[in-house]
């Protein structure tokens, strides 16, 4: 049992790490497409690399994060029973989780507004926020790793 749930918290890390690097370099990409002229060679470029930013890596890597954070709390269930989801760390963890997800949904549209040239959000928005999926990421690990109020 324990070698199964070393293993699944390792590709659940694994996939945390792919889609944290794609919500933290997607609004980077905003930033510089907020700078070019639609319809440019470079707007395309980065047409096509939003794309491919959020179709190859993040979204793959929000479904395996997924996967095997739901599959841990499987486990999780047996081993602690379900009073675990009411534990202040277990619900500072959903908050972060739900928030990623939103943030997710908020990045996808983007791109599509970008993709259509409706871009309504500014350089310094995109600069500002860029860094709000580490702010969750830093809530979301500490209150996991150090399970405070447990």
């Amino acid at each position: 049992m324990i070698a199964h749930y070393d293993l699944l918290r390792g590709l659940h890390i694994l996939a945390v790490i792919a889609l944290m690097s794609g919500l933290l370099y997607l609004p980077r990409l905003f930033v510089y497409h907020t700078r070019v002229e639609t319809g440019s060679q470079s707007d395309d470029m980065l047409k096509t690399m939003e794309l491919k930013l959020l179709r190859i890596i993040i979204n793959p890597a929000l479904f395996f994060t997924l996967l095997f954070g739901g599959l841990l709390i499987r486990l999780d269930l047996t081993r602690l029973g379900p009073g675990f989801w009411m534990r202040p760390w277990m619900l500072t963890k959903i908050c972060g989780i739900i928030f990623l997800f939103g943030w997710h949904g908020f990045l996808a549209r983007s791109r599509r507004e970008f993709a259509e040239g409706r871009n309504r959000r500014s350089e310094r928005f995109w600069r500002m926020t860029n860094e709000l999926p580490f702010l969750a990421a830093i809530a979301i690990v500490l209150s996991a790793t150090t399970k405070f109020g447990a």
